[in-house]
């Protein structure tokens, strides 16, 4: 498995692919954050929080962690060497943890850069280095998460279809609907202990609740729960086309 981790990681850095993705991420947060005028520019609103990006992030991988993973199995199949993979000592759970971890890895890297926002924000305070830190350190495990969950479902839509532009479209869907679709769902059910039930099955409701800084165990084993559960239907998906 760690060999093709290694592998699906290098091929993100051997083509522009990789260092697309985290350009991108860190342009379209930086333009929002301080270019743009509007209520994510920090310079505007006077408050030294990296909210704006926080709020501005989920959004931004929603398009960009399925235009990661479209082609993760989708190509494979297309070109005939998923069969070829099949034939190593490796079992389908290894080969798609392999480029589920890939994904997710390259969510990290993106992430990485976006610290010097961090560092630039805490400078800018009347008093440098007084903003909530805790809850900025909440949003970016929650942030991690939730490009964890866009990877996992990713990888599965990819393993739906040998189309890439298919696979695309239907993870951007599913990761829609997971972050905001709950959210609508609850609403529809007016309020009470159903709309709140309801609510809780979205990203959006943990993500939230992460961002304060509180690592609350639910919310941590709601992410994880979640990526099990792609991760699992991925395998289910590919171990069907050999009936």
């Amino acid at each position: 498995m760690w060999t093709l981790f290694k592998k699906e990681i290098s091929g993100f850095f051997s083509s522009l692919t990789g260092y697309v993705v985290i350009v991108v991420f860190l342009l379209l947060n930086s333009l929002f954050m301080w270019i743009i005028p509007g209520q994510f520019n920090i310079l505007e609103n006077g408050y030294a929080t990296m909210d704006s990006m926080f709020a501005i992030a989920p959004w931004i991988f929603l398009f960009l962690v399925p235009a990661i993973t479209m082609r993760m199995i989708s190509e494979e199949k297309r070109t005939g060497t998923l069969d070829l993979l099949y034939t190593r000592p490796v079992s389908e759970l290894q080969i798609i943890l392999a480029k589920f971890f890939a994904s997710w890895a390259l969510v990290l890297f993106s992430l990485i850069p976006t610290l010097i926002h961090f560092w630039s924000v805490s400078r800018l305070g009347s008093t440098p280095g007084n903003m909530d830190t805790g809850g900025t350190w909440g949003s970016y495990i929650g942030l991690l998460f939730l490009g964890g969950i866009y990877a996992a479902i990713g990888v599965f839509t990819s393993a739906l279809t040998g189309n890439q532009i298919v696979a695309f479209i239907i993870a951007v869907s599913a990761s829609f609907f997971m972050y905001l679709g709950f959210d609508f769902l609850s609403d529809l059910a007016g309020s009470g202990q159903i709309a709140f039930f309801i609510s809780r099955l979205g990203i959006g409701y943990h993500y939230n609740s992460i961002s304060r800084g509180v690592l609350d165990s639910r919310d941590i084993l709601y992410f994880l729960g979640v990526m099990g559960l792609y991760v699992l239907g991925t395998r289910t998906v590919l171990q069907s086309s050999k009936w």
